[in-house]
């Protein structure tokens, strides 16, 4: 069954294939896609699950390397890191892959990769998603007073008993080094190189 799902998926996906013989060279060729719900959930990523992104793809082939310039712009939606309730982030990120014919396909670096010359085409629909994920900040929360309420007051109510333990091994950290000679030691060597 799983098996038929991803050709579902990949059948579906299939109007993001760039067919790079039909390319001549030194013709920029210009793509517009909007990614939506749908998008994300054919692609069934971890990180982005909904959202509203439109892409502007640029390709041109110079020489016997074809080069894919990516304007990417959108809101999405992601889990908040405070109180894991939705909400809308927006992402904007410029990306570049190189793509060259080969025997087979092969990513040989982040912004490299080859395709088989007997298919002929690449599929741009995982690219997009990756920038896109890629653009999206280590932390991600919302704006104060945004948070559900119920989530934020659990976790005042947890962060006060976590802080009083961070307190008592701050202040046995203090003691320890108050007692422990070679801290003096490297805080004189530390003084007197500044």
């Amino acid at each position: 069954m799983r098996f038929f799902l991803e050709i579902l998926a990949l059948e579906k996906l299939k109007k993001y294939q760039v067919d790079l013989k039909i390319l001549s060279p030194s013709t920029i060729y210009k793509f517009d896609y909007l990614l939506d719900n749908d998008f994300f959930a054919q692609i069934d990523g971890p990180e982005v699950r909904k959202g509203k992104v439109n892409v502007s793809l640029s390709v041109v082939q110079i020489a016997s390397d074809f080069e894919f310039d990516f304007t990417i712009h959108g809101i999405i939606i992601v889990d908040c890191d405070r109180c894991l309730d939705e909400m809308e982030l927006s992402v904007e990120t410029t990306n570049r892959l190189i793509v060259a014919f080969g025997e087979a396909y092969a990513e040989t670096s982040d912004e490299r990769v080859i395709v088989s010359e007997d298919d002929g085409f690449i599929n741009v629909a995982w690219y997009m998603y990756e920038f896109i994920a890629l653009a999206i900040p280590i932390k991600h929360v919302h704006n104060p007073g945004e948070c559900n309420s119920l989530m934020e007051s659990k976790l005042r109510e947890l962060s006060v008993d976590e802080l009083d333990d961070d307190d008592e091994s701050l202040e046995a950290e203090k003691d320890f080094e108050a007692i422990d000679p070679r801290w003096e030691a490297l805080r004189y060597l530390k003084d007197i190189t500044n």
